[in-house]
């Protein structure tokens, strides 16, 4: 069925994009997964073509568009071509660190950092996770304590995704007993230093490191919003991360699904195309009714989300149906490229390494149903 998700602006976009992408990332996304990381450079081209910070203002250097369906024409566009980590790192700013410096930031914060980072001249990365705190946030050991015109941060982080590079790090501390603060941590503070980065499985193009923090002292006005109203300001953003992955996930099964029809249409076994075959017929049809019913909620779900009115349950049936279909749609896919789908010169390949980490990051699958299901049943 034909999506009635976009319109002529959409497309008109998609025309900038589809050129960008074409351009500047499907030649090289092997050359980054083998060097584990992407070619400065391109977020520059980005900013200049204003493909950074969609939703931030246009007054600090943003597309000032809160239609978060531009945002559903790139992930598609980037899915296309199997450029899973080029993604992660444009939606690490706009989906993450953009909205935390857009809502809660002071106007010096925002004048400091957001026209830099829309312009692709500086990182940013988000520091949650914890070696003892995934999923559950409220497992954060990671303190700060005030003193003076400072606050003292000390603990550690892990899978954080750009964290070798960013220029500042929002960071989740603990500053009281039930509270929690958000900080933003700039290269270079003394005591703020960076470990391994971690050998991953997929979206291998992108860095995902360790990040210490031994007495960082942070000026007073690197507080990044209420002071002890931290895991509010994390939990009311998490929708949008969420459906951000969902939305990656869906465009991804979409495009390894269009890889491998094409590819059974043309493979030739025992004198006809493998598509020819009843069984590759019904895995086709069941993956392409699979992705046209799942493409109607999360068209729903976007449509929610540019209205204000995505729930926090409604994005987590987002996230966990859409990853796992990716996960599924993947698999299957690359079963029917035979041999060849296990050679990482087919896109299909690295798609299917990729797609392992999207039904772990941004909340499990199963918090996503333990969310899911405290909605219908209580705790």
């Amino acid at each position: 069925m034909h999506s009635r998700l976009f319109t002529q602006d959409h497309e008109l976009f998609r025309d900038t994009v589809r050129g960008f992408v074409d351009r500047e990332i499907a030649p090289y996304v092997e050359e980054w997964e083998r060097a584990g990381r992407i070619d400065p450079k391109l977020w520059r081209t980005a900013g200049g073509l204003g493909l950074l910070g969609l939703a931030v203002p246009e007054e600090y250097g943003g597309g000032g568009t809160g239609d978060y369906r531009f945002r559903c024409v790139l992930m598609e566009e980037l899915a296309r071509v199997g450029a899973a980590a080029v993604n992660v790192v444009f939606s690490g700013f706009d989906d993450l660190v953009g909205p935390y410096l857009v809502d809660l930031g002071t106007e010096e914060q925002k004048r400091r950092w957001l026209p830099a980072l829309c312009a692709g001249e500086l990182s940013a990365a988000i520091a949650m996770t914890e070696p003892e705190a995934g999923s559950d946030l409220r497992g954060i050991r990671a303190t700060a304590v005030r003193d003076g015109d400072h606050w003292v941060l000390s603990g550690s982080k892990t899978f954080i995704t750009g964290g070798a590079r960013a220029d500042v790090v929002v960071t989740v501390a603990r500053t009281g007993e039930r509270q929690f603060s958000l900080f933003l941590v700039e290269d270079g503070m003394p005591g703020f230093t960076r470990g391994r980065c971690l050998d991953k499985l997929g979206q291998r193009g992108e860095d995902v490191s360790e990040l210490f923090f031994d007495d960082v002292r942070i000026p007073a006005e690197n507080l990044l919003g209420i002071e002890g109203a931290g895991f509010r300001h994390l939990m009311e953003r998490l929708p949008k991360e969420r459906l951000s992955i969902a939305y990656y996930g869906l465009a991804a099964a979409e495009a390894a699904f269009a890889w491998t029809l094409a590819y059974t249409k043309e493979r030739q076994v025992f004198g006809k195309p493998v598509a020819r075959f009843q069984h590759t017929k019904f895995t086709l049809a069941e993956l392409a009714t699979e992705i046209d019913v799942s493409r109607a909620y999360l068209d729903r779900a976007v449509l929610a989300l540019n209205e204000g009115t995505l729930s926090a349950v409604d994005a987590a049936k987002a996230k966990w149906w859409a990853t796992e279909l990716q996960n599924r749609v993947v698999s299957r896919c690359l079963q029917l490229h035979g041999g060849y789908g296990y050679m990482r010169e087919y896109p299909i390949a690295r798609a299917y390494a990729d797609a392992r980490v999207t039904t772990i990051y941004g909340g499990t699958t199963e918090i996503m149903k333990e969310i899911v299901g405290r909605e219908l049943v209580g705790r």
